[in-house]
C-alpha cells in the first residue's frame, strides 16, 4: 500500500489517499488539531465518499460524538481507540437501497 499526499479544496490537512482491501481509502490525523478544524475537514472529505466502496479514516484526539449525530444518515463509521488514547474512526457512505 502506497499512500499518496493529495490535495483536496476546502480541506486545512494534509489528506492521503491509497488503495486497501479494494477500497479506496482517504485518510489524515486530526489530533493536533483545534475545533472546529477536526469536524470541518471530516464533512468536507465525507463529501468526496460517493460510494460506499470508499473509506474515510480520521485520528482524531477523541470520540467525535456530536460528528456521529450529524451524519448517521448518510454515512456508517466504526472507532477504534488506540494505544495513545487517540480514537481511530473509519466512515463509509452507506448503501442505498432500493
Amino acid at each position: 500500500m502506497q499512500k499518496k499526499l493529495i490535495e483536496v479544496p476546502r480541506t486545512t490537512l494534509e489528506i492521503y489517499h491509497y488503495t486497501e482491501d479494494g477500497a479506496s481509502v482517504y485518510e489524515f490525523d486530526a489530533t493536533e488539531c483545534s475545533p472546529p478544524e477536526p469536524m470541518v475537514n471530516t464533512i468536507v472529505m465525507l463529501e468526496q465518499l460517493k460510494t460506499s466502496q470508499e473509506r474515510l479514516k480520521v485520528l482524531f484526539f477523541h470520540e467525535p460524538t456530536p460528528l456521529y449525530e450529524r451524519i448517521s444518515q448518510h454515512f456508517s463509521y466504526v472507532s477504534q481507540e488506540m494505544e495513545s488514547g487517540d480514537v481511530l474512526v473509519t466512515f463509509q457512505r452507506k448503501k442505498v437501497e432500493l
